[in-house]
């Protein structure tokens, strides 16, 4: 099947500028040559079958077709040498370290704004701003316990930061299952390729999170606290609190007494510590953000700022993923750390600045615009690929909000060959993986890579039709 494969006008993945197969996927190909079309094609149905027994799906909202599907899986895997993977490690900690570290400071003294390197008005006009937080310590100065850094490559191989998402980033289930599926089905490639392990992720997360409970509290008992079974990433809620062993609750299994948290049980009430949430700012506390939240806990920030319970990610960490935020990061880490940025950015123009507005209005069919608080490929103009009436409402919006709008050139993410109508072809993917900070900054090896299964696409959302694939660091660099 990737006998005919050729790689396109972008970074290959498995192949060099050459057509070469490069050193880190030889292992792979040698055993992976001797698989037949069909029993390939026999061992995915097989695949898919286990997903959909074991209940890995997502939701997609508004869809006449039905909301609960299984998350395409490709089989051909993406492999990373250690020394590239060591690369995207020393740069995924040194940036959730400055912006921990942002954060508290724009919750406390100001610092990086009174000084100028971010203009105030950006933080304060920022939608996920939480003025109630500030001067609130959060435990341990942990504004970010979990991170889903999304990375691409551009067509030189760098890697390029492409957003951070710091409030409930999702997804990890999906890496532990297609690694699950993948043992199941190719045994003895992992030992004999030399694949790390990513089945620790659980624990980790466990570790993280007892890290940030209540002063004095010796063996706190941690929920995650999920809006329920409809919402997108149910399976993964389910799954992650399966998997470390806590309860799985919905607001109505929690409420507040004498400004601590208990949990209703068929034993009686139980005294909650540590909360990972999967529910937004907004839709956590009813008496202090939206009203008509029935997903949440009245009382719940009370106990909060009491100290009496810690929240992962804590609360105002959504100014952390304003894409206009985005912007400033390398300023972050050269404020903040002393250091320039490990993984840079893509070159990225504010709106609201008026020569980049100019340059963006003058140029909006060359580049991709985003919204700044939209998520999963919604909120955002494709200008190579838009139409001029799409282009023309864009023009719209970004005039009447430039406060709303980031653009950046179109960069093509790298491709990977994939499994399309029983031959592979090239798609473009990306890499989320999953940064934890405790008491210390732990990455599981590897993460999810997203590809995008619409030929020539690269919005790579399951939401917007893509996939994913297995992720393996090597040991080595072959």
């Amino acid at each position: 099947m990737i006998k005919n494969y050729a790689a396109n006008n972008c970074f290959d993945e498995m192949l060099d500028a050459k057509g070469r197969l490069r050193p880190h996927y030889k292992k792979f190909q040698k055993l992976f040559q001797g698989l037949t079309p069909v029993e390939f094609e026999a061992k995915r149905q097989a695949m898919d079958m286990a997903f959909l027994r074991q209940g890995v799906t997502f939701n997609v909202y508004g869809d006449a077709q039905g909301a609960e599907r299984i998350f395409p899986f490709d089989m051909i895997p993406r492999i990373i040498p250690v020394k590239e993977w060591e690369h995207i490690e020393r740069g995924l900690a040194q940036r959730i370290t400055a912006l921990n570290l942002f954060l508290h400071d724009i919750y406390h003294e100001q610092k990086i704004l009174k000084d100028g390197v971010i203009p105030s008005f950006y933080v304060l006009s920022g939608k996920h701003f939480r003025r109630e937080f500030v001067n609130f310590e959060v435990p341990k100065g942990i504004y970010i316990s979990v991170c889903g850094t999304d990375l691409i490559r551009d067509r030189d191989g760098n890697y390029l930061v492409l957003e951070d998402n710091g409030r409930c980033p999702s997804g990890v289930s999906y890496v532990l299952e297609n690694r699950r599926a993948m043992k199941r089905t190719f045994p003895a490639m992992f030992e004999s390729i030399g694949v790390q392990p990513v089945d620790q992720y659980a624990q980790e997360l466990l570790k993280a999170l007892k890290y940030i409970a209540p002063a004095g509290v010796a063996d706190p008992t941690v929920v995650l606290l999920t809006p329920g079974a409809y919402n997108s990433a149910y399976f993964e809620h389910t799954y992650l609190a399966r998997q470390m062993g806590i309860e799985i609750v919905e607001g109505r299994d929690l409420f507040v007494r004498d400004s601590r948290v208990f949990m209703r049980t068929t034993k009686g009430l139980q005294p909650v510590h540590v909360i990972y949430r999967r529910i937004d700012d907004d839709f956590l506390d009813p008496t202090v953000f939206r009203k008509d939240s029935m997903l949440g806990v009245p009382g719940i920030v009370h106990a909060y700022r009491a100290g009496n319970v810690s929240l992962a990610n804590s609360i105002g960490t959504g100014i952390a993923d304003d894409k206009v935020m985005y912007y400033f990061v390398p300023k972050m880490i050269k404020y903040y750390l002393d250091q320039e940025p490990i993984l840079p950015n893509v070159p990225t123009y504010l709106a609201n600045e008026e020569a980049d507005k100019k340059y963006i209005l003058e140029h909006l069919p060359e580049l991709v615009v985003k919204a700044a608080n939209e998520s999963g490929g919604y909120g955002m103009l494709i200008g190579p690929k838009a139409t001029k009436a799409e282009i023309a409402a864009f023009r719209e919006k970004v005039i009447a909000e430039p406060r709303n709008y980031i653009a950046q050139p179109l960069v093509f993410f790298s491709q990977h060959p994939t499994v399309c109508d029983g031959k592979a072809e090239g798609r473009h993917v990306d890499l989320r993986p999953f940064v934890l900070s405790g008491e210390r900054i732990s990455i599981i090896p590897g993460g999810l890579t997203r590809v995008a299964l619409r030929k020539d696409s690269i919005v790579v959302n399951s939401s917007q039709g893509g996939g994913s694939k297995d992720t393996w660091v090597l040991y080595g660099d072959e």
